[in-house]
C-alpha cells in the first residue's frame, strides 16, 4: 500500500516524466497543472523541488546514468536499447577455483552412516 507521502512524491515524478517525454519544460508551474489535473494533492514546495533538481541536469540525463551506486547496471540497457554511446565491453573476474572439501568418506564414517 502506498502512503500519502509517497502518493505525493510518485505524482509529482510521473508528471516530471511526462513533462520531459512530451519535451516541455519541468516547471513547477506545469508540474502543478498535471497533479491538480490528476486530482492529487501536493504539498507547494514538492512542485518548486522537481523544478531545482532539474534545472541543472536534465532528467534525461538521469534515466540514462541512473544513481551513482547503480550507474553501471543502468547504462547498459540504455546502450542496448539503441543509445549513442557504444557499450562498454565488460571483462568479467576469473574466479578463483575453491580446493574442493574433503570428503567424509575419508574419516571412515558419513554423517548418515
Amino acid at each position: 500500500m502506498v502512503n500519502q507521502s509517497e502518493k505525493e512524491e510518485l505524482a509529482c515524478t510521473y508528471a516530471a516524466l511526462l513533462l520531459h517525454d512530451s519535451k516541455l519544460p519541468i516547471s513547477a508551474d506545469h508540474i502543478n497543472k498535471l497533479v491538480a489535473a490528476a486530482n492529487v494533492k501536493v504539498p507547494a514546495y514538492y512542485p518548486k523541488l522537481f523544478e531545482q533538481a532539474f534545472a541543472k541536469k536534465s532528467l534525461g540525463d538521469y534515466l540514462v546514468s541512473g544513481p551513482a551506486a547503480g550507474a553501471a547496471p543502468a547504462a547498459a540497457p540504455a546502450a542496448a536499447a539503441g543509445g549513442a554511446a557504444p557499450a562498454a565491453k565488460k571483462e568479467e573476474p576469473k574466479k578463483k577455483e575453491e580446493p574442493k572439501e574433503e570428503e567424509d568418506d575419508d574419516m571412515g564414517f558419513g554423517l548418515f552412516d
